[in-house]
C-alpha cells in the first residue's frame, strides 16, 4: 500500500490586525536538528549547557529565502514548499499558525556591508530576475489555496531601505538605490495581494536609525516606497527591527535618554553619540509615532527580533553606576557590552533574548505585534576571513576579530573568530548565545509547549511517511533502481557581463524523468563547481584572459547528462589610473551649533601610498575641536589631516575613514574641494 496525503484547500481568513495574536509560530525542523546536534556535541563537557539547548530546540525561527535557489531548496536546506507543507502539518485544529519568511534577494543587496552581498547585480537585468525568478515564484507558492489556512509573515528585505537613509555616499548604494525602491515596491504589491500574507518592512535598529536626522529620513523613505505601491500605506502591515543585530530590547539602568549626569546629557556619552534611542523599545516607540504622523495607519504593528540581544552572563550589570563621570556612568550601566554600537558582526558576549511571543506586555508605546526570532540563532553574520563561495557573499572586515576599525573609534571589532559565511551554522556563536541568554534558559531540559518537529511525527515531515517522499520507496529515486535515464543536456549556455576576475554563466534548465537535482560546471575538462540552479558565477579568474566552460545536469540516481555546448568568454582587462588619484566622501551629523564630520578617503590610483595628508578649506568658519584616525591641524579656515602611524599605508583601491567634532555658527556648508598629497580628489 502506498501512503500519501490528501490536500484540502482551506478558505483564507480575513486579514487581521495582528497575525501573531492567538496563534502559534512555525518551528523549522532543520534549525531544531542543528540545536539537538549541538547539544549532543557539548553534553560530555557541559551537560548544563546541553540541557539549556534542548530547552529551546522547539523555538520558532524564520525561514530565509536568501537567493533564487532557496525557493526550490539547495545545499542549505529544503525549499519554501517544504516549509509551507510542514506549517500546514503543524497547525493544530482551529488555532492559527504563523510562518515567518524572509524576503532577501534585492539587486545589489546589502550595498554597505560585504558579508551579505547577494547574487543579483544592481542593474535592470538584475531587477527583472528579482521580479520574475524570485518574487513571482514566491508569490505563486504563497497564493496556493493549500496554504490559505496559515498566516505568512514576510520580513521584507533586511538592511535595504535603511541604507538609502545613511549610506548613499557609497557608490554601491547609489547604484542600488533605484532598484531597492522598485524591488521593495514590487514585492509589497505581489505579497499584499495575498490575503493571508502580512508584510513587515525592515527598519534596521536603534543604533543605526535612532538619531533624529536618520529617523526622519528613514520615515520619509518608507512613506515614498509605500505611496509607490498599488495599495499605498495598506501594502505594509508593519515594521521589524533588530534583525541580524544585537541591540538590547531595553536598557534597565538607562531608562531616560533625556537625563543628565553631572550636568552632561547621557545621550552625549561616547557610546550613544547623541542618539536618543538607547534600545529597541525606544526605537520602535519613536518610529511608530513618526510613521503614524506621516500617514501610516494607527494599526501599523512592530516586531522586534530578540534572537541575539539578551546580553546576559557574568558581564551583565546588576545596578546603575554610581560614577559621576559621564562615560564611566554609561559604560558601567549599559547591558549592551559591545565596544561600539556599530559592532554588528558575530559580537562576542551576546546572548539569546526574549523568546518569541505575541503582543508582549509592558511596551504599549511600541505597539508590538510580537517578539520574533527572525535571524535564527547560530547562523553566522559573516565570515571572519575571506571564504570563496558561490552565493555572492563577500568578506567584511567588521567580521574580522583582528581588524582595528576606524568606524568603531579605532578599536578591534569584537567579532568572534572562526565564523563561516553568513547564514551558515556557527557552533561557537550558538554556544555563547545560549550561555549568555537573558532571560536565562532553564537547565532542566524543560521544553516549551510548541510542537517539537524532531519527535512529533504529525508535525515533522522528515519522519511522517504521509508527507515525506524520501520515506516512501515507491516515490524516492534514491531507492528506485529503475531510474537509469539521464537528464537532458543543458542548453543555451551563455556568459554574461564579465569583470576582471569573474564570468557569470546561465543556461536553460534541464528536464528529467524524475527530477534534476543539480548541475556540474566545467572549466575545460576540470569540474570547478556544482549548483542547484541554472546559473553560476565563476570567480577568482585572471584579468584579460579567455576561459571555456561547459555544464552537465545530474539527478538523484547519479545519472549525468552529456556536456552542454561549450562557451568561451574573456575577463575584462585590468585598468590603471595615475598615481595619487583619489576620492573623498564627506558627510556631517549636525546638532545645534555642533557637528560630527566624517570623511572616507579612497586611493583610486593603481599605486599604494605609504603616507597621506588630506587638505581642505571650510567655507563658513567651522572650527574643529577633536579628531580621530588622523592628525588634524587647522589654521584659519584651512585644515590638514595627516595619517596616524598605524594607517599611513593606503593600498590601491583601499579606503580609510577619518572624523572629527567641530562647531559652526549656524551655517555648515561642506568644503568644495579636497586634495590628497596635493592631488585634487573627486
Amino acid at each position: 500500500m502506498i501512503l500519501g496525503t490528501t490536500t484540502t484547500a482551506v478558505g483564507a481568513e480575513s486579514h487581521v490586525d495582528n497575525p501573531y495574536a492567538g496563534a502559534t509560530q512555525y518551528v523549522n525542523a532543520d534549525w531544531t536538528a542543528n540545536v539537538v546536534a549541538e547539544a549532543a556535541a557539548v553534553e560530555a563537557t557541559d551537560p548544563t549547557l546541553a540541557q539549556q539547548m534542548l530547552s529551546i530546540k522547539s523555538t520558532p525561527t524564520a525561514v530565509w529565502m536568501d537567493r533564487i535557489g532557496a525557493i526550490e531548496g539547495n545545499v542549505d536546506g529544503p525549499g519554501l514548499k517544504h516549509h509551507l507543507d510542514a506549517a500546514v502539518a503543524q497547525k493544530s485544529g482551529s488555532t492559527p499558525i504563523v510562518l515567518n519568511v524572509v524576503i532577501y534577494d534585492l539587486p545589489g543587496r546589502d550595498c554597505y556591508a560585504l558579508a551579505s552581498n547577494g547574487e543579483l547585480p544592481a542593474t535592470d537585468a538584475g531587477l527583472e530576475r528579482y521580479k520574475t525568478e524570485y518574487i513571482d515564484e514566491i508569490a505563486d507558492l504563497l497564493d496556493n489555496p493549500e496554504y490559505a489556512g496559515i498566516r505568512i509573515a514576510a520580513t521584507v528585505e533586511p538592511d535595504s531601505l535603511p541604507n538609502l537613509t545613511t549610506n548613499l555616499s557609497e557608490p554601491a548604494c547609489q547604484q542600488s538605490a533605484p532598484y531597492y525602491r522598485a524591488g521593495v515596491a514590487y514585492a509589497l504589491d505581489k505579497l499584499h495581494a495575498i490575503p493571508n500574507v502580512y508584510t513587515y518592512v525592515d527598519a534596521a535598529h536603534s543604533g543605526w536609525l535612532g538619531w533624529d536626522t536618520n529617523s526622519v529620513g528613514a520615515v520619509q523613505t518608507f512613506v515614498e516606497v509605500a505611496q509607490s505601491t498599488i495599495a499605498g500605506f495598506a501594502s505594509i502591515d508593519g515594521f521589524v527591527t533588530n534583525t541580524a543585530n544585537s541591540t538590547p530590547l531595553s536598557e534597565p539602568f538607562l531608562t531616560d535618554s533625556s537625563a543628565s549626569i553631572n550636568g552632561m546629557p547621557i545621550r552625549s556619552a561616547k557610546y550613544y553619540e547623541w542618539n536618543f534611542s538607547f534600545d529597541e523599545a525606544d526605537w520602535t516607540a519613536d518610529l511608530y509615532n513618526q510613521l503614524v504622523a506621516a500617514g501610516f495607519p494607527a494599526t501599523t504593528g512592530m516586531l522586534i527580533d530578540t534572537s541575539r540581544n539578551g546580553w546576559g552572563g557574568d558581564a551583565r550589570p546588576t545596578a546603575v553606576s554610581t560614577s559621576t563621570d559621564l562615560n564611566t556612568y554609561v559604560n558601567e550601566s549599559r547591558i549592551d557590552r559591545r565596544i561600539h554600537r556599530g559592532a554588528w558582526c558575530n559580537p562576542a558576549g551576546a546572548g539569546l533574548g526574549e523568546r518569541p511571543v505575541a503582543s508582549p506586555s509592558g511596551y504599549t508605546a511600541s505597539h508590538l505585534d510580537a517578539f520574533v526570532w527572525i535571524k535564527p540563532p547560530g547562523e553566522s553574520d559573516g565570515s571572519s576571513t575571506e571564504i570563496p563561495n558561490d552565493e555572492g557573499k563577500g568578506f567584511d572586515r567588521m567580521c574580522d576579530p583582528t581588524y582595528v576599525a576606524a568606524k568603531l573609534g579605532n578599536q578591534l571589532t569584537g567579532a568572534l573568530p572562526g565564523a563561516p559565511v553568513s547564514g551558515k551554522w556557527f557552533s561557537t556563536q550558538f554556544q555563547q548565545l545560549v550561555a549568555n541568554a537573558y532571560p536565562v534558559i532553564p537547565a532542566d531540559g524543560t521544553v516549551d509547549p510548541t510542537p517539537d518537529p524532531t519527535t512529533d511525527p504529525t508535525t515533522d515531515p522528515t519522519t511522517d511517511p504521509t508527507t515525506d517522499p524520501t520515506t516512501d520507496p515507491t516515490t524516492d529515486p534514491t531507492t528506485d533502481p529503475a531510474d537509469t535515464s539521464s537528464p537532458t543536456v543543458p542548453a543555451g549556455l551563455t556568459a554574461g557581463t564579465t569583470t576582471t576576475s569573474s564570468i557569470p554563466l546561465t543556461w536553460t534548465a534541464s528536464t528529467d524523468n524524475v527530477a534534476v537535482t543539480g548541475y556540474d560546471v566545467y572549466q575545460g575538462t576540470v569540474k570547478i563547481a556544482s549548483t542547484t540552479t541554472p546559473s553560476y558565477t565563476v570567480t577568482g579568474l585572471t584579468a584579460d584572459t579567455a576561459y571555456t566552460f561547459s555544464v552537465r545536469a545530474k539527478d538523484a540516481a547519479a545519472n549525468v547528462s552529456a556536456a552542454s555546448a561549450a562557451v568561451t568568454a574573456s575577463t575584462k582587462a585590468a585598468t590603471t589610473t595615475p598615481a595619487g588619484a583619489c576620492k573623498v566622501t564627506y558627510s556631517t551629523n549636525d546638532w545645534n551649533t555642533g557637528f560630527t564630520g566624517s570623511a572616507k578617503i579612497t586611493n583610486t590610483s593603481s599605486t599604494a601610498l605609504s603616507a597621506w595628508t588630506l587638505a581642505f578649506t571650510f567655507p563658513a568658519g567651522q572650527q574643529i575641536s577633536q579628531g580621530w584616525s588622523a592628525i588634524f591641524t587647522q589654521t584659519g579656515t584651512t585644515v590638514s589631516a595627516a595619517n596616524q602611524a598605524w594607517n599611513g599605508t593606503l593600498a590601491a583601491g583601499a579606503s580609510v575613514d577619518i572624523g572629527f567634532n567641530a562647531t559652526h555658527t549656524g551655517t555648515n556648508t561642506a568644503p568644495s574641494t579636497f586634495t590628497l598629497n596635493g592631488t585634487t580628489c573627486s
